[in-house]
């Protein structure tokens, strides 16, 4: 390839890769063999195949070769082509083999978390309970729940730790997808999936059951009638008055209750 050293780094940049990423290699999957445009592009595929025992993950550590997309020299993993000398990535990361030609995304490797994350090292800070990355604005400011990032979205159940999508934190410390966050909420759904605790503020509305709850009288049957419950809030149980309207807790005085069986008593 003619051009100074420079400008041969720079050849092709951008213009090759795939739909997860803009990079000038392809990977050889260590597991199957196979050459893939990315490790996205792998588990997509092993995922589709027709036998459930034949279906399986790339290990990004793993990959110990690549093939040049400018010259289709496949070597051992490594920033510049052996052979025609372009990067292969703008950005590249020799711990988890990533390569990405877009570097607007601000890639950075954290440490703590084992993977490359996107949008500035300066930004994010490592938490060390969640085990997990956090936008700055989280910091002294999110309930900890123990590696809260090592599972799996409550709604969509894709894992969560390295999701390409936005995640976001609940109020309760539970995380899920930012996209699966605000539809829940549209289907006027505001409870985490996961403990039942309220992810909103719910003052407002608690005025409105509150009011409908006083003039909706109850049968002279039920009247009386008490019932257990758990408020979700405190996950704690108690006894109250049944209402067809729901059940108030005394702790947090909201209705994000639900009715129990009574506790059985020791003999």
């Amino acid at each position: 390839m003619e051009g100074s050293a420079d400008e041969r780094l720079e050849f092709g940049k951008m213009g090759y890769g795939c739909k997860h990423y803009r990079r000038r290699c392809q990977i050889r999957a260590p597991c199957c063999n196979e050459i893939y445009p990315c490790r996205h592009c792998h588990n997509e595929a092993t995922s589709m195949l027709s036998n459930p025992f034949d279906r399986h993950e790339l290990v990004r550590y793993d990959v110990k070769q690549v093939v040049c997309s400018v010259c289709d020299t496949e070597q051992p993993v490594a920033r510049v082509c052996t052979n025609c000398g372009v990067s292969m990535g703008e950005y590249f990361c020799d711990i988890c083999k990533f390569y990405d030609d877009d570097t607007t995304k601000e890639q950075f490797h954290c440490n703590d978390c084992g993977i490359c994350r996107i949008g500035g090292r300066d930004k994010f800070f490592h938490c060390k309970k969640c085990g997990s990355c956090y936008s700055n604005g989280l910091r002294d400011n999110h309930l900890c729940v123990e590696n809260s990032m090592r599972h799996h979205c409550p709604i969509c159940y894709e894992f969560l730790f390295d999701s390409l999508k936005e995640t976001t934190v609940m109020k309760c410390g539970h995380t899920m997808h930012c996209e699966c966050y605000n539809e829940m909420m549209k289907r006027d759904k505001y409870c985490c999936p996961i403990c039942s605790k309220s992810v909103i503020d719910m003052s407002k509305t608690l005025e409105i059951i509150n009011k409908g709850n006083k003039a909706t009288g109850m049968p002279a049957d039920y009247r009386l009638k008490n019932v257990w419950i758990l408020g979700n809030g405190k996950n704690n149980t108690f006894e109250v008055f049944y209402h067809i309207i729901g059940q108030k807790c005394s702790h947090c005085k909201s209705y994000n209750t639900r009715i129990v069986a009574p506790p059985v008593l020791p003999q």
